[in-house]
């Protein structure tokens, strides 16, 4: 019995044990482990770029585990970025290795790290999109295991490594948008189970490698945009299984390949900008399959009746422009049920137009061709697009209202004053839906048409016209009118640059009964899509050809690399140009250069802001102003009748003529002024402001109360009306008219427009949510102003100020700088505003004296003890916003303790004791004491006595910024016991929309 005891006590223990040790076993199969080497490279990696793990991958320290092991996949779930995969079945599954990586536009900085090497398992790299510099390292081709590699749009640079070349398991290599150089190494021939390709826009040159015959399994090429030489080999057409090739501007020789003819299971194909030689269209008729078709310069010589169009069924877009096409357009063309853009311009057509159309065809461009006869009655259908510009169309009575007007102006004999001109300039602000003059007095006019992929415009007075042509390819809905808000450098006049026209083909402008003779031509450009920061959407490039009356005048014009590699910057270009028929054409042409989707999808093509076309000779024409008539006759009567009436009369006339006048002159000088401001009735304002009722009134000072209103198209503005009491109102009114509409800034308040004829004047301006500076700061708002903001809005005034000092095309000093001239908007962002003391500055004088305008407690000492006026007063006003702005109260507060009663004097004595972080507002939340003590120091130096000691603003701006380091402080100004004795303040008494003058006085 005991025996039997033991034998089972054995047993029991056995099966307790080997329980256990599977229980063990199993719990261990269920929690592999991240390869330690591969976490040190990917922790590495991570850091080098300041990035953080994913708490869905990275759960309690494991990289491999929560989204890096489940079965989602990577690119479904953009919000986990970075991202990794993990094969986790090694070693008994027991060791994880990460298979794959995924660092997508998250705009990294630095080389790719050398630790990424260690990553030895990876088959899946995407580091698309971000800043990457320095060139693809040769190690790359140790990851034998790799099928999916990208790094697109990076600034990466040098030679493509030949190591890519034992990437033997590559499906798919994006190395597009980089700045390669040289060739494509002969070793990526060896990639054999590659089915993707894409280096476009990346900087190539030379052959096209020979290798390439071996990538039987590609089917995606995308080659365009680099500078490939020689000839596009015959080897393409045994890639059958191609299905998109792009090979458009390159350097290319012709012809095209006939061999081509059999990529029968081609869907795209899209070939341009050969350099030489002659091609035909024979070749095209065998790929049945395609839905897209560019041949787009490519000095095809043939006839469209070579190809048969109707077995082409797929086509949803065809362009064959810019060639040497003849023969009449085929029925068979037009009757493609699919086709939805036609794109046959600038060939050698002739005929008439086929008499039937698909429904589908909406678009199509048979501009610069020699077609000729009457339209068929498709051409009267809705929703077409049609540019007929430069043929021979007999344009009758009949059908001369069928398409936009003014076609009988751009046809190739042009018949609109030929032999008798009617003007002799013309200036336009392209995109723009607001007439404008500019700073040298040009009138710039609209051009608002939303022209799309095949249309026209010619202006009602038919003294200039418009043509554009192209399609967005990468985006059906792409924009042809540009707009943006920045402000502009190296502008005369930033207005014109905030709105620009783009097309992604061929834009041309037409001058039209021009006077014959030489002229300027002046093109103004600027590029705004493109930030200067280092990101992945800075890295885009805009390239375009411009003629002028046919000729080259520049190959490859990019806007941003002309203005120094700036965006938001003008740039100028001037041409000479001679017209001999009474016309003028301007050409801006995309030869399929530059990027295409950066930092949007169908982003590229020919972008412009604004154009003047001046004589150069004194014209005899009065651009279509009617002479005229002589007045004398009128002269004598009014003489007459004004002596046989008599003084009394005669007086009573001249008092009349005098006032109309004035109210002339003051009109002239608005309507004139640099920027030209909309002009709004009186009966608009009174209907926006509910008759100026007391209810809407956000404040009042010494030009008159501001008030609140809402114009028919929702804008919310502010109504400064102008107070017959005031005797320097109507002078200071021109000036903040003539000098708001000068400058542009995102911290200069914005000026809708004025109101002239009304009894009292009236100034119309963006409306701010938040009212000015010194209410947020010294009244009961309720705004909660902790650190960043108010550390955003002293660095808003700042820029503002240096925008007004050295970078507008006009120097200015605002002269009225406080609190309450400072207004927020929704976001709390500064914006300076009453410019009505503001005063034009000459760089060559030193100072100009004047009189003392201003608002105690801001005034710089040599101003306000001599009149002597330079930016510098500016600066020390500045100065006394930002103590102001830090520390919660106003220069002079008679309700403090006796020695806090003026600031700065309490600043200083703090400052001496090292004690002046102590004066900061006691409300403040988020300090960042380094970033206050830069304040105050700063502060403390724009306040010195000594106009030559203060920092002009671009260097407040950079100590401000912490980019330089802040200059030592001198010593207590004297003035400060000065104020002291002058005990007179007025500096947060009414909004900062009422352009408060009350501290005004002179000497």
């Amino acid at each position: 019995m005991t025996r039997c005891i033991s034998s089972h006590g054995q047993l029991f223990w056995l099966l307790l044990a080997f329980a256990c040790s599977w229980v063990a076993a199993a719990g261990a199969q269920q929690t592999p482990r991240t390869d330690p080497v591969e976490v040190a490279a990917l922790n590495t990696i991570l850091g080098r770029w300041d990035l953080r793990v994913s708490p869905a991958w990275n759960i309690s320290g494991e990289p491999c585990s929560g989204f890096a092991v489940d079965a989602s996949a990577v690119d479904s779930n953009p919000s986990i970025n970075p991202a990794i995969k993990c094969d986790c079945s090694y070693n008994n599954a027991t060791v994880c290795h990460i298979t794959k990586l995924r660092v997508y536009a998250l705009n990294v900085i630095g080389q790719i790290p050398a630790e990424l090497q260690n990553l030895t398992y990876l088959s899946d790299l995407n580091l698309q999109q971000n800043y990457l510099t320095g060139p693809l390292p040769s190690f790359i081709g140790k990851f034998t295991a790799m099928q999916y590699l990208t790094v697109a749009i990076n600034p990466l640079s040098g030679t493509l490594p030949k190591e890519l070349g034992n990437l033997t398991n590559l499906l798919s290599l994006g190395i597009s948008l980089n700045n390669f150089t040289g060739e494509l190494p002969s070793e990526l021939g060896n990639l054999t189970k590659l089915e993707q390709i894409y280096f476009d826009s990346s900087g190539f040159s030379g052959p096209f490698p020979s290798t390439f015959s071996k990538l039987k399994n590609l089917k995606t090429l995308w080659a365009s945009d680099n500078d490939f030489t020689g000839k596009i080999p015959d080897y393409f057409g045994s890639l059958t299984n191609l299905l998109d090739l792009r090979f458009q501007g390159n350097s290319f020789e012709g012809p095209i390949p006939e061999t081509l003819f059999n990529l029968t299971q081609s869907t795209s194909l899209r070939i341009g900008d050969i350099v030489n030689g002659s091609s035909s269209l024979s070749f095209i008729s065998n790929l049945t399959s395609l839905t897209v078709l560019i041949l787009r310069n490519c000095r095809i010589s043939d006839n469209l009746a070579t190809v048969n169009f109707s077995k082409l069924t797929g086509l949803t877009l065809l362009d064959l422009s810019f060639n040497n096409i003849t023969g009449q357009i085929p029925q068979s063309i037009l009757s493609l049920e699919n086709l939805g853009f036609l794109f046959l311009g600038n060939n050698t057509l002739s005929g008439t137009l086929p008499a039937l159309k698909s429904p589908s065809l909406k678009n199509m461009d048979f501009s610069y061709n020699h077609l000729s006869g009457t339209f068929p009655s498709w051409v009267t259908g809705n929703n077409l697009q049609l540019n007929l510009v430069a043929n021979n169309f007999i344009l009758g009575s009949s059908n001369s209202s069928i398409l936009p007007s003014g076609l009988n102006c751009l046809q190739q004999d042009i018949p609109c004053f030929l032999g008798s001109p009617q003007y002799s300039s013309f200036a336009v602000d392209c995109g723009s839906s607001r007439s404008m003059r500019g700073s040298d007095n040009t009138f710039y006019e609209i051009d608002t048409t939303n022209l799309g992929a095949a249309s026209y415009y010619v202006t009602s007075q038919t003294r200039w016209g418009v043509s554009n042509v192209g399609r967005f390819n990468e985006n059906p809905n792409g924009s042809y009118l540009m707009y943006s808000a920045q402000q502009f450098h190296n502008a005369l006049d930033s207005e014109l640059f905030q709105t620009a026209r783009m097309s992604p083909s061929s834009l041309r402008y037409y001058g039209i009964g021009l006077e014959n003779g030489n002229y300027t031509i002046e093109l103004q450009f600027a590029e705004f899509a493109y930030p200067d920061s280092p990101t992945w959407d800075s890295t885009g490039r805009r390239v375009f050809d411009i003629y002028l009356q046919g000729g080259l005048k520049e190959k490859n014009f990019d806007v941003r690399k002309t203005a120094g590699g700036k965006s938001y910057t003008a740039v100028y270009k001037k041409y000479n140009a001679t017209v001999s028929k009474n016309f003028l054409e301007i050409h801006l042409f995309w030869a399929g250069k530059g990027t295409c989707c950066v930092p949007t999808q169908g982003y590229y093509g020919p972008m412009i802001s604004a154009l003047s076309v001046t004589p150069n000779f004194t014209p005899t024409v009065r651009n279509g102003v009617p002479k005229k008539k002589s007045k004398a006759a009128a002269i004598v009567g009014i003489v007459i009748g004004a002596l046989v009436l008599g003084l009394a009369i005669m007086a009573g006339i001249f008092t009349l003529v005098q006032k109309r006048r004035r109210v002339a002159q003051q009109q002239e000088e608005l309507y004139n002024m640099v920027g030209r401001p909309n002009i709004f009735s009186s009966a608009e304002l009174k209907l926006a402001t509910d008759n100026f009722s007391p209810q809407n009134i956000l404040g009042e000072g010494g030009y008159g109360p501001v008030y609140k209103g809402k114009l028919p198209d929702g804008r919310v503005i502010a109504v400064k009306q102008l107070s017959e009491t005031s005797h320097q109102g109507k002078s200071q009114f021109v000036t903040e008219v003539a000098t708001i509409s000068a400058v542009q800034h995102r911290n200069l308040v914005k000026l809708y427009g004025c109101c002239i004829d009304s009894n009292t004047h009236l100034l119309v301006y963006e409306y701010h949510e938040n009212r000015s500076l010194d209410r947020a700061l010294f009244g009961d708002t309720g705004l909660s102003l902790n650190w960043p903001t108010r550390f955003e809005i002293i660095l808003g005034i700042a820029r503002g100020l240096t925008y007004l000092h050295e970078e507008s095309s006009v120097r200015i000093v605002h002269r009225d700088i406080k609190a309450s001239n400072v207004l927020l908007d929704k976001d709390l962002t500064p914006k300076i505003s009453d410019f009505g003391l503001a005063k034009l500055f000459d760089e060559k004088k030193t100072h100009v004296s004047t009189k003392i305008s201003g608002t105690f407690g801001y005034l710089a000492p040599e101003y306000a003890m001599r009149g002597h006026l330079t930016e510098k007063a500016d600066v020390f006003a500045f100065g006394v916003v930002a103590l102001e702005t830090i520390t919660g109260r106003s220069n002079t507060d008679n309700s403090l303790e006796e020695d806090k009663i003026y600031l700065f004097e309490w600043a200083w004595e703090l400052y001496e004791r090292d004690q002046v972080l102590s004066i900061l507002d006691p409300r403040i939340e988020d300090l960042n004491g380094e970033e206050a003590l830069r304040v105050i120091h700063v502060a403390l130096l724009c306040t010195q006595g000594s106009p030559y000691q203060r920092p002009p603003m671009s260097r407040v701006m950079k100590m401000l910024t912490g980019d330089i380091q802040v200059s030592a402080v001198v010593t207590k100004p004297s003035y400060i016991a000065e104020w002291q004795r002058r005990g007179e303040n007025t500096s947060h008494i009414t909004s900062g929309y009422s352009g408060d003058t009350t501290g005004e006085f002179s000497t």
